[in-house]
């Protein structure tokens, strides 16, 4: 009588299992495997983003050339003269 299983398993008592026999448990394994599925793709983008970003820190460089280029083009078609073509060149540079 005081242990609680005097009733056997009826009742209030704790029936076999801690969730019971209702089917609870296999409800829970699938939340669980889709959280962590969820948290591992989510790392997967995490680490694709940050070398997509540690890349484009590289790729500064390339722009600044481009630019260059650009300058050199414009000069080349008489849009800006020699002084100013120096003057961007070496703001560039910098």
């Amino acid at each position: 009588m005081m242990f609680g299983q005097w009733g056997g398993y009826s009742g209030w008592n704790m029936g076999p299992g801690m969730m019971g026999s209702c089917g609870i448990g296999w409800l829970s394994m699938i939340f669980m495997l889709v959280f962590w599925a969820l948290v591992i793709i989510g790392l997967v983008f995490l680490i694709k983003w940050l070398i997509q970003t540690t890349r484009s820190g590289k790729d500064l460089a390339a722009d600044g050339s481009r630019a260059i280029d650009i300058l050199k083009e414009r000069y080349a078609r008489g849009e800006i003269s020699k002084e100013e073509f120096e003057e961007k060149k070496n703001d560039l540079i910098k």
